[in-house]
């Protein structure tokens, strides 16, 4: 197997990190849904799943507890390199290849556990969690000289849950029924920041959140809907249903979602038009604080009972990928960033920060299309790429693969 360059670092109290170039390790400040995570004993192991490296990069935080698989992983030089306390440039190269593969693939499963993008719009079939589970199971085993093979779970097989809905049964934003004497003033569409949600609640299409802005009876509403993920259960706890955060040009507001069917559904009444619409479950994924100088004042959004459209308790962090924007009198509508109107610098920042996790989150959109794809074919299950038990039963299953 050929070598890769690695950086080796000491950063003082026992803590050290090996990393080919431009590698993510569990030290940046920010994870997204491209970065597989594998604790291992004395640290963590990190790879891009879009970069298809096979040497992945480690933070250690115990020496002598990591040196049990370092050199399987890494190689025996570097291995006595790090015993020695030696930092800079060095090769790695897997002294156990094929556990170095186990490790990438239980990485690999573990993430699709979390950020697999599941669509109905866009076509993406789910992954069976049981399968995931016998997967994770199967690898840790593998792996039982980096991991814990005690959390290897092996849930019971259910049987697939067929459905029949298509991406075509789904409306844009809060449906097109209109009420009796009802006008619509306004709508849109867009995705949401998948670190917001946990996995299985909401569809990971760019399309899957949608509002309109309603007037009818002399009180103007705004619907929000977000398409659910594929398979969703019947019920979620209350606990883990999603709210949507609203930007208007004078401020924000939140409103707690109800599920109706194959959606997430609510409204809020208003006397603006959206300028950005995100989806969250209250406390899951980074916090990230709101302006002050984009806080709504409580007379611009209100609930449908009439109360400020604001959570009586704090609804957690909002995420800082893009939400659904909309358009108003068929113009696309300027989209009011939270640092507000007058600070243009912010609101570039804000644009470029969307910009990227859109990119991000249509890169692992293909990655994972390209999957299926895969899995349909015959793989030498040794390969590193080789399809996971929970992808070939997705692909089989769904007559597009």
């Amino acid at each position: 197997m050929t070598t890769t360059a690695v950086l080796v670092r000491l950063y003082g109290d026992g803590v050290y990190s090996i990393a080919p170039p431009e590698a993510p390790t569990v030290l940046d400040a920010r994870s997204d849904a491209d970065i597989m995570v594998l604790e291992v004993f004395g640290g963590y192991l990190t790879w891009n799943v879009l970069a298809g490296q096979l040497i992945p990069a480690a933070v250690i935080h115990d020496a002598d507890l990591a040196q049990e698989w370092l050199w399987a992983v890494y190689g025996e030089p570097l291995a006595l390199a790090l015993a020695d306390d030696q930092e800079g440039m060095a090769e790695a190269a897997p002294a156990l290849p094929a556990l170095a593969v186990s490790a990438r693939r239980l990485a690999y499963a573990h993430w699709a556990s979390r950020w697999w993008p599941a669509s109905t719009l866009d076509g993406i079939a789910a992954l069976d969690q049981a399968l995931l589970d016998r997967d994770i199971a199967a690898l840790t085993e593998e792996c039982e000289s980096l991991v814990d093979g005690a959390d290897a779970l092996v849930a019971p097989i259910s049987e697939p849950v067929e459905s029949l809905l298509r991406a075509s049964d789904y409306a844009l934003a809060a449906g097109d029924e209109l009420p009796a004497g009802g006008l619509i003033l306004a709508r849109g569409a867009g995705g949401w920041d998948w670190r917001r949600c946990p996995p299985g609640l909401v569809d990971a299409s760019e399309r899957a959140v949608s509002w309109q802005v309603l007037r009818d009876n002399g009180t103007t509403t705004v619907a929000i809907s977000a398409v659910a993920a594929p398979g969703m259960r019947a019920a979620v706890l209350p606990h883990l249903r999603p709210w949507a955060h609203v930007e208007f040009a004078g401020g924000e507001a939140n409103t707690a979602l109800s599920q109706a069917g194959d959606a997430w559904t609510g409204t809020m009444i208003t006397t603006g038009s959206p300028t950005r619409v995100d989806i969250y479950v209250p406390g899951f994924g980074p916090r990230v604080e709101p302006d002050p100088a984009s806080r709504a004042d409580p007379s611009s959004a209100r609930e449908q009972d009439g109360s400020p459209a604001f959570p009586r308790e704090s609804p957690g962090a909002h995420g800082d990928s893009r939400g659904s924007t909309g358009e108003t009198g068929g113009s696309p509508a300027r989209r009011v960033d939270s640092a507000g109107a007058g600070d243009s610098s912010r609101q570039e920042g804000g644009r470029g920060a969307d910009s990227a996790a859109v990119d991000l989150r249509a890169r692992v959109r293909e990655f994972a299309a390209a999957r299926l794809l895969l899995a349909a074919l015959d793989v030498d299950p040794a390969a590193p790429d080789a399809p996971l038990l929970a992808e070939i039963a997705a692909a089989a299953e769904d007559s597009d693969f």
